[in-house]
């Protein structure tokens, strides 16, 4: 069996072998096998690679669409087994247990292994009262700087505007690692927020408010079989961005003004806990913590940063986006002055190669506005210009750093410059902005459009309106990226196109990202 193969065969959950060879607990007895159906319906995943480990992760849910948010699961705790196999068949198992799933938790479990050996691909499975798990794939970090890193950028994937071809394409791609960037899943009640796209499927009822809500609009997205695919494929680092929680939400301020928002956001951390696989120190009380690093040997270094729960609320509330003066002011801040030390620090200790910054909205300044003036948004790094400067400044002391941008629903290519008005301002960084999974729909390629918003900011080299993902490969020496699209998403099955030029003015670099 090919990996291809193998993938294709998890996904389903046809990897097994005759009989469960690990030695983590005794078979369940036959009066504790109460569950009437697969528990596994929601798949597997792992996370936050190191050298020695990953978080392998899982949550039992036999009626995923249970209306309590439950899973259809008993109020009781389970015991879940997993294995670690240094083979697709699970003839080679290195490592094996036992994991309690918790009611409490949402029957979600998450294994956080050490020891194992650097830089290798490993493979594992969960057993629950006598029902087996797909399989899934996963490795470890290397500790050197010789072995190339393949990974995706993916961001934006609104259920009811799209299927999730993207998230297949991609797994089909067998990236080493997954970098995702926030709005996972979104909180609107069904036909929320279709001004640019049809429905092609429904949300489970009512906006997200409660714990409840919350678990069961996650079971919804966790259902969907091309993103378990994309969960099997390799390891994911996960990161929030406002959808998770609320449209627009900053800080300790709900966008809309309603009441008992603090709650709210405690439920919503709570629920994207326990549906992804992050360490168990990730969820401190009420709040959850996503800005982490994770080292690819001394090839690379992912900064993820966390830009909503610390920010200042947007400037200018009264909704122009002209003209606001508010948003240059040196006393607002994005990331929070914990968070601010934390980047600087890793930032100036860093001895990788590549320093990859992997956060959630643009931080090239883009003028919405043809012609005289300038409209900008102000929910992204525009609206926080005075930060945006102390970070461009870091970033030109770092050792080739390159940004990861989601949030957008189209992609783009950015040079980012101290003074982005000046065509002779140096470039400290390139910003590399992921189109949507399923976001708006289809998506479209407007050249007009396009062409003139490349002449209104120069700065950015391509723009491409429809679905997608980015794909990277690294080296020491280099890194070339791939703009992957879909020509639909209203429709199951359509086919990866690779990246062309949207318009003559918007034409990709022929040669890749050169290491300095």
């Amino acid at each position: 069996m090919d990996r291809r193969a193998f993938l294709t065969a998890a996904a389903a959950g046809l990897v097994t072998s005759p009989a469960w060879a690990a030695p983590a607990s005794a078979a369940p007895s036959r009066a504790s096998r109460t569950l009437r159906s697969d528990p596994f319906t929601l798949g597997v995943a792992s996370g936050d690679p190191s050298a020695d480990g990953f978080v392998l992760w899982t949550r039992l849910a036999a009626d995923p669409l249970g209306g309590d948010g439950r899973g259809g699961m008993p109020s009781r705790d389970v015991e879940v087994d997993w294995q670690v196999a240094a083979d697709e068949r699970f003839s080679k198992v290195v490592r094996s247990g036992t994991a309690t799933a918790r009611a409490r938790d949402a029957h979600s479990v998450h294994v956080e292994l050490s020891g194992l050996e650097p830089g290798r691909e490993y493979f594992y499975r969960f057993r629950a009262e006598g029902r087996l798990s797909p399989a899934g794939r996963t490795r470890t970090t290397p500790t050197g700087a010789a072995t190339p890193l393949t990974f995706a950028v993916a961001a934006c994937a609104h259920y009811e505007h799209g299927y999730y071809t993207a998230y297949r394409r991609l797994a089909e791609q067998e990236p080493d690692l997954v970098v995702f960037l926030g709005d996972y899943m979104y909180e609107y009640g069904p036909s929320g927020y279709t001004a640019l796209a049809g429905r092609v499927r429904t949300h489970t009822p009512g906006k997200c408010r409660t714990l409840a809500d919350y678990r069961l609009r996650h079971a919804q997205y966790k259902s969907d079989p091309d993103l378990q695919r994309a969960h099997a494929g390799a390891p994911w680092l996960v990161a929030f961005d406002d959808h998770e929680v609320e449209n627009n939400w900053a800080g300790e301020v709900s966008s809309t003004g309603a009441t008992g928002f603090a709650d709210r956001r405690a439920h919503a951390f709570r629920a994207y806990y326990e549906n992804m696989p992050l360490r168990r120190a990730s969820l401190r009380g009420t709040s959850l913590r996503v800005n982490r690093r994770v080292s690819w040997g001394t090839l690379a270094r992912f900064h993820l940063l966390d830009t909503r729960q610390f920010r200042d609320d947007q400037a200018c509330l009264d909704g122009v986006r002209a003209g606001c003066d508010e948003r240059l002011s040196g006393g607002r801040t994005l990331l929070g002055r914990d968070q601010w030390r934390w980047l600087e620090d890793g930032l100036h200790g860093s001895t990788a190669r590549w320093n990859l910054l992997g956060q959630q909205i643009m931080v090239a300044q883009r003028d919405f506005r043809t012609g005289p003036g300038r409209e900008v948004n102000l929910d992204s790094w525009d609206g926080y210009a005075a930060e945006r400067t102390r970070l461009l400044g870091a970033l030109s002391r770092t050792s080739n750093p390159v940004v990861l941008t989601g949030d957008a629903h189209m992609h783009h290519l950015a040079e980012l410059k101290p003074d982005f008005d000046d065509p002779d301002s140096p470039v400290v960084a390139k910003e590399l902005i992921t189109s949507s999974i399923a976001s708006d729909g289809d998506g479209y390629r407007d050249r007009e459009w396009i062409a003139a918003t490349l002449r209104e900011n120069p700065h950015f080299s391509y723009i491409d309106q429809r679905r997608g993902y980015l794909m990277a490969r690294l080296t020491g020496d280099e890194l070339s990226v791939d703009f992957r699209t879909l020509d639909r998403v209203s429709r199951r099955g359509a086919p990866r196109q690779d990246v062309a030029p949207a318009h003559p003015d918007g034409r990709l670099p022929e040669r890749p990202l050169r290491a300095n």
